[in-house]
């Protein structure tokens, strides 16, 4: 066991991956994960957590930490009268029905098959909003079913595969296809919740009786992680909504973006290094 200042040092860190990923969740509508994979990651490593679970536990405890900070930030959004809740129920199915499956794939694949996943996905969602243009549009509007359906499938995948919210994929969807920034980040908040319960079921399954599980786990979820993240996230959630109608969106976009690369690459290095 590390010793107590140690602890106390990582517990501070992960308080304060809380407060970035909470304000993130209203920012962005995302439910923080990005933040909170990489660190989880680096705790559970300085704690002893075995590597063959490690990735596992940190992507499972990231989706259970976004269900309240999820339902907290579409809430927040919802009251404001910008979410499209027509696509949220085209989705209701499609979208859990990925997280599901992604639940399905992390019980059968390794950690470090899991940290190559979060970092491809990475660095692709760097490099969109590093040089998005406002202007980039691949349709006039959604597409139709059964397109649209499959792109909620695929959304609930990967990001139940990476641990995150899928408002990043989301607002790349939606913004593509010609619906205004704050619509994309009201409506990816909802997305949030759509991905995270489910997947915290699905996570809790996968990971059901490994061996190498650190105290108070449930399966791949960590409930002391959960139980210290929570509380910040939900009290900052609501102050990204309002940073969201009020910053300089490109700027914080490609600061955001340069920070998925530096996390994609740490997993690279861990790979390959």
């Amino acid at each position: 066991m590390p010793p107590l200042s140690e602890l106390l040092m990582f517990a501070l860190a992960l308080a304060a991956a809380g407060v970035v990923a909470g304000v993130l969740a209203g920012l962005f509508g995302i439910g923080g994960g990005a933040i909170l994979v990489p660190v989880f990651y680096q705790v559970f490593g300085v704690l002893g957590v075995d590597d063959a679970v490690r990735m596992h536990l940190s992507v499972g405890t990231s989706l259970a930490i976004i269900v309240p900070t999820s339902v907290r930030s579409f809430l927040s959004h919802y009251r404001r009268g910008v979410v499209d809740l027509d696509l949220l129920r085209n989705w209701i199915l499609a979208v859990p029905l990925g997280a599901i499956l992604a639940s399905l794939i992390a019980a059968h694949v390794s950690s470090e098959t899991l940290r190559l996943i979060f970092a491809v996905i990475a660095l692709a969602v760097a490099c969109r909003m590093i040089f998005n243009r406002a202007n980039w549009r691949i349709g006039a509007d959604l597409p139709k079913n059964p397109v649209k359906w499959l792109v909620g499938v695929a959304i609930g995948i990967l990001s139940g595969l990476m641990g995150i919210g899928g408002g990043v994929l989301n607002n790349t969807f939606m913004t593509l296809h010609n619906r205004p920034i704050h619509q994309a980040v009201a409506t990816s908040a909802g997305v949030g919740v759509l991905i995270s319960i489910p997947g915290l079921f699905g996570y809790v399954w996968a990971g059901w009786g490994e061996p190498g599980l650190p105290p108070l786990s449930t399966g791949f979820i960590n409930w002391i992680a959960v139980a210290l993240i929570i509380p910040i996230t939900l009290l900052v959630a609501p102050v990204g909504v309002g940073l969201a109608h009020a910053l300089d969106r490109r700027q914080l976009e490609a600061g955001f973006g340069i920070f998925m690369v530096l996390i994609a690459l740490r997993f690279f290095y861990s790979l390959y290094g």
